[in-house]
């Protein structure tokens, strides 16, 4: 009955291009915050949008009640015409039909609340048991998500969608000295990815009290080896948001930089963007522009070879579509997102890697960083000292600085042990937070990289 009546309604639309999204979602989610269960409950959300094109101007309406969609068409088709301009269009999509259906052996739907909140609590205690732990933050999450998407050109999908995921932080105090260290897991693969994590707290509680006790990194030059979640967050903040193409084509210098062709690293070098990766938490089916997703080569061999692209910045730059166009939910619009970005695996294993560093540091993790267009700053979560080709004592403040291409024609090792990470945060961009993304490596090594400390 409600399909028939969008369709009907984007029959007679104002405009030369119209969308409709209609979204439900339920979120489950458990908070420890110490000793404290500060949250447990269930929630849902409903509600849509219109999207309309004309002459190269975007008219945006949403809604909560699924009785206004005949009203917001209207509103979203008149402010396209308020705003339109010379030029512009919207690179062509085959007109699609499908009903995408979660099928879970597992679904975090059928379990009870119960048990997703003895879980958080059973890993919140195992953080606890330990006098030097000052706090701890545990925090459990499913969502499902349910979208259908219908177009003017004939597009008309329903996917389900369902994540699942737990993080934990442990934080240490010593005085004034407090030192945190935090790991999470979650992805599209049901309710098991949240079992059996019992070592990843009891390391996580244990490295934080050790960062206590570990020196401050001196301030200098360094080989640095990087751990997998750092490399892909590091693949993701600094080399993914340039290849976004809605605002390399507002940048003509960044945009001049990053031009297709050009060598960015050695032949061993690549990085990728895939939605396609069944169970990872930035995969999906299709994006919310009706584009099914892909596996979209970034650099390939040491060379930039693509950009992921909307359909209109695909339009623009006569490249083609990716399948980006992504929003966090109904009350945004899509905009040029990644899914999946990684670091393609090399050759080398992590202790060739180690044994051919005289004097250098073992960056591991991420705390958090900052990207301001090539330049960048990370702050990993704890490092190691390597010493005549062997790992020793850690190290705390390990923050890197650089540039981004410079770091990129640095890397001289990449290893063979891909790991993808999706965890429970998410990418920001144009206040838009969190989108479910993935990022993955292998551990790189990168020749004279610039570290902070003391």
């Amino acid at each position: 009955m409600m399909e028939e009546k969008v369709k009907k309604a984007l029959k007679k639309v104002d405009a030369e291009y119209v969308e409709v999204h209609l979204e439900e979602t339920e979120v489950t989610s458990v908070r420890y915050s110490g000793k404290e269960m500060d949250s447990i409950g269930t929630h849902f959300t409903r509600g849509g949008n219109v999207r309309a094109f004309f002459r190269g101007g975007w008219g945006f309406s949403s809604f909560n009640d699924v009785i206004r969609i005949g009203e917001a068409i209207q509103e979203a088709c008149q402010h396209a015409r308020q705003v339109a301009r010379d030029g512009g269009g919207l690179a062509p999509a085959n007109p699609l039909e499908d009903r995408v259906q979660v099928e879970l052996e597992d679904d975090p739907r059928e379990i009870p609340l119960s048990e997703k909140e003895r879980i958080a609590r059973t890993y919140n205690e195992i953080i606890l048991a330990s006098s030097k732990i000052q706090t701890s933050q545990v925090r459990y999450v499913d969502k499902f998500m349910r979208r259908s998407f219908y177009n003017t050109e004939g597009t008309a999908l329903h996917e389900e969608r369902i994540y699942c995921g737990i993080s934990f932080s442990a934080i240490a105090k010593d005085g004034a000295n407090i030192q945190t260290s935090f790991d999470s897991v979650g992805g599209t693969r049901g309710f098991k990815t949240v079992l059996g994590q019992e070592g990843k707290v009891e390391r996580i509680t244990k490295e934080a009290i050790d960062l206590l006790k570990a020196e401050k990194v001196e301030g200098g030059r360094y080989s640095v080896i990087v751990n997998p979640m750092l490399a892909g967050v590091f693949a993701h903040e600094a080399f993914g948001h340039l290849s976004e193409a809605d605002h390399l084509d507002e940048n003509e210098r960044i945009l001049k930089i990053m031009e297709l062709g050009k060598r960015f690293g050695s032949e061993e070098l690549s990085i990728v963007d895939d939605g396609t990766l069944k169970g990872e938490r930035g995969s999906y089916l299709y994006d919310d522009e009706g584009v099914p997703a892909q596996k979209t080569d970034l650099i390939r061999e040491g060379i930039l070879v693509g950009r992921l692209h909307s359909r209109e910045t695909a339009y623009k730059m006569g490249e083609p579509l990716t399948g980006n166009g992504r929003a966090i939910n109904f009350r945004h619009p899509p905009i040029v997102r990644m899914s999946c970005t990684y670091i393609e695996p090399g050759e080398k294993s992590f202790e060739e890697m180690v044994s051919e560093v005289n004097e250098g540091i073992y960056a591991v993790d991420a705390l958090g960083g900052q990207t301001q267009l090539e330049m960048f700053t990370f702050s990993a979560g704890k490092g190691y000292r390597i010493k005549d080709g062997k790992i020793g004592p850690m190290v705390r403040d390990v923050i890197l600085t650089g540039n981004l291409f410079e770091t990129l024609r640095n890397i001289d090792a990449i290893g063979n042990d891909l790991q993808h990470h999706g965890g429970l945060g998410g990418c920001g961009k144009d206040g838009q937070f969190p989108l479910p993304v993935s990022t993955g490596a292998p551990h790189i090594r990168i020749r004279n990289v610039t570290i902070g400390g003391k």
